[in-house]
């Protein structure tokens, strides 16, 4: 298992693109079986529209675009689960994740 801190994440999901504001977000590689699956828990998103958006939303398909806190690019496709209660969210990778 390899985590990576994350400095920065933008998310486009259909029409739009934004910078997510938060506490903290860190990347998970776990390679299992021969296979590699990511996700990022995400803390303290303050965004409030955001995480209601994601939480009722049908579609919780993203684009992400990280910067990891060591200067690493990463880029690739994920799934938004919105935790409203805990101001949190993690993001569950779907396929490759480019920079890695």
């Amino acid at each position: 298992m390899e985590i990576y801190q994350l400095a920065s994440l933008e998310l486009t999901h259909e029409s739009w693109t934004r910078e997510l504001r938060m506490e903290s977000a860190e990347l998970v590689l776990v390679t299992e079986a021969g296979s590699r699956l990511w996700y990022v828990d995400i803390n303290g998103i303050a965004d409030e529209d955001l995480l209601d958006y994601f939480y009722t939303a049908s579609n919780i398909q993203v684009e992400i675009h990280a910067i990891t806190k060591d200067g690493a690019n990463l880029a690739g496709t994920a799934y938004f689960h919105a935790n409203k209660a805990r101001h949190a969210a993690a993001l569950r990778g779907d396929g490759e994740l480019a920079g890695v």
